[in-house]
């Protein structure tokens, strides 16, 4: 899967939607949309070289947990079928990353869902907060908002 386009406020990521994504009332289930939003944000940093090879982060950045979650519903998705993930950042901080985002149809006509996610870099020695390196904040440059 790769990232449909980058927008003036960040990326978009198609992401499927599966039989079993599904409650028993046939719509996706509201803990399935943290899932998605997570696959869209890993699939774009991988296609950037931020990742997981062997069992060990590729760079410093990708050693990084989620501290907040975020999310309003406004229209259920029902079945299975394509969704788009369109994401970006409000705010990148020292050792924290400020993301926005929609899960949308795919053409973005409707808006499933939007919210906010906090990213935490961690130092994997000591497991508290360490700060992006450069390399990762100029790939996140291209995520923030205009």
């Amino acid at each position: 899967m790769t990232t449909t386009a980058v927008h003036s406020q960040g990326a978009a990521v198609p992401q499927p939607v599966h039989f079993d994504d599904l409650d028993a009332m046939g719509i996706l289930h509201n803990s399935r949309y943290a899932v998605l939003v997570e696959r869209a944000i890993v699939t774009w940093w991988t296609e950037r070289g931020v990742s997981f090879s062997g069992g060990r982060p590729t760079t410093p950045d990708a050693f990084n947990v989620v501290r907040e979650y975020q999310i309003t519903f406004h229209h259920p998705v029902r079945g299975t079928g394509a969704v788009e993930v369109r994401f970006w950042l409000d705010r990148m901080g020292t050792t924290s990353a400020d993301y926005a985002f929609q899960v949308t149809s795919p053409d973005g006509a409707t808006v499933h869902a939007e919210g906010r996610r906090v990213n935490i870099r961690l130092d994997p020695a000591t497991m508290r907060p360490a700060p992006w390196t450069d390399h990762g904040r100029a790939i996140a440059a291209t995520l923030l908002r205009s």
